[in-house]
């Protein structure tokens, strides 16, 4: 599948130093392009999961199998789904789940991701699903790849093609589409009404238009944060909830692309035992953002903010990223990226952009091939 995806506004006529930038600002683009191919009329997936309508009425549990970047979206999706659509999920690093997946429950449906569709793990694991019985559904960004080919059936997302070996806009495209069958599963199981699942697909159009007014000032905040933490030698990323997930993602882009020891952990862990690391030589960086409606968003904030300033009395450095207009949180970290107001369940789209920019710049300014990272392959051929 060619490129197929015209950039959004903040990069029309400007011309990129590296495909990994370029494909960070297209992704309000790649989720638009995923809504727009997967929603019909408000109806999710109209055709596409008609193959295992059986499985669908009978499931027992969601099994998620991912490697890398795919498995952080799935990280996200698991709470996306349990949330929204109170199933049961399970995420397994596709490279275990041959091997520690031998007793799962009956019944589960198996969901499979990769940006590729050729990653060897994921192929693997696949396979073993539907060697047990298990209907698979394989998210992939390439139509005609193995585990397209091999899946029950897939779910695409259209963010083009991906150059650059660090995953970008194929991560936010996998979000929005665990969004969709998250809703999708909320409507079939009777727990949202067509009214509110047309609210929620409201919400989640909002993402790119948001995203596309945002990008400027993120990139700038991100440069300006990796020149402050340049020197920094390892990071801790910290987040709650489905913040998590983005917690680990941006530990993995920093990681991937810059060489430096990065770290995503839930925020409550910090003080059982990675606390002895804090020191003027560790940046932290912590997912602070909040849904003021919703009460659980407002507990994990209240709580990620006494994390904050724990770390600040201990004399650690810290960025955070927060929701537009609080000042709490711009008064206790040293450098504060906000982000849009959004639903707790759709943040991730937003929160892990500045990240991305974030590990970017970081690793120019210290003169990294962010494109073609050492040692790395933008598919894993072999187990």
């Amino acid at each position: 599948m060619g490129d197929g995806l015209e950039s959004p506004k903040p990069s029309e006529g400007r011309r990129f130093p590296h495909a990994m930038l370029h494909e960070i600002y297209q992704q309000p683009a790649a989720i638009r392009e995923t809504i727009r191919q997967n929603v019909e009329d408000c109806a999710i997936f109209p055709r596409s999961l008609q193959a295992i309508e059986p499985a669908l009425l009978a499931f027992k549990k969601i099994i998620i199998a991912a490697s890398g970047s795919s498995r952080h979206a799935g990280l996200a999706g698991e709470i996306m789904m349990e949330d929204l659509a109170g199933v049961a999920v399970d995420v397994e690093y596709a490279s275990e789940y041959c091997y520690r997946s031998t007793h799962a429950g009956a019944d589960p449906i198996v969901i499979v991701i990769t940006q590729s569709g050729e990653t060897a793990d994921t192929i693997a694991a696949q396979r073993e699903a539907l060697n047990r019985g298990a209907e698979t559904i394989a998210v992939s960004n390439v139509p005609d790849s193995t585990i397209a080919r091999e899946a029950s059936v897939t779910l695409h997302t259209f963010a083009g093609m991906e150059k650059a070996i660090p995953a970008t806009k194929s991560f936010t495209a996998q979000l929005t589409i665990l969004y969709l069958f998250s809703l999708f599963l909320a409507r079939r199981r009777g727990r949202m009404t067509s009214e509110v699942i047309r609210a929620h697909l409201k919400s989640l159009c909002e993402i790119p238009p948001a995203m596309e007014k945002s990008l400027g000032s993120w990139d700038a905040q991100g440069a300006s944060c990796a020149r402050a933490f340049q020197n920094a030698s390892a990071f801790l990323f910290l987040g709650r909830g489905v913040h998590y997930a983005i917690a680990r993602e941006g530990a993995l882009k920093l990681k991937e692309i810059s060489y430096v020891q990065a770290e995503g952990l839930p925020a409550g862990e910090l003080r059982h035992g990675p606390n002895a690391l804090v020191s003027d030589k560790l940046a932290l960086v912590a997912i602070a953002t909040r849904d003021a409606s919703d009460p659980d968003s407002t507990l994990r904030y209240r709580k990620t903010a006494s994390v904050l300033e724990y770390v600040k009395s201990h004399g650690g450095k810290t960025i955070a990223i927060a929701s537009e207009g609080d000042q709490e949180i711009a008064a206790i970290a040293d450098r504060v990226i906000f982000v849009p107001q959004m639903p707790e369940l759709l943040l991730p789209l937003l929160e892990v952009v500045p990240l991305q920019l974030f590990a970017y710049h970081f690793a120019v300014m210290n003169g990294h091939d962010v494109d073609n990272p050492r040692n790395l392959v933008k598919a894993v051929l072999t187990e």
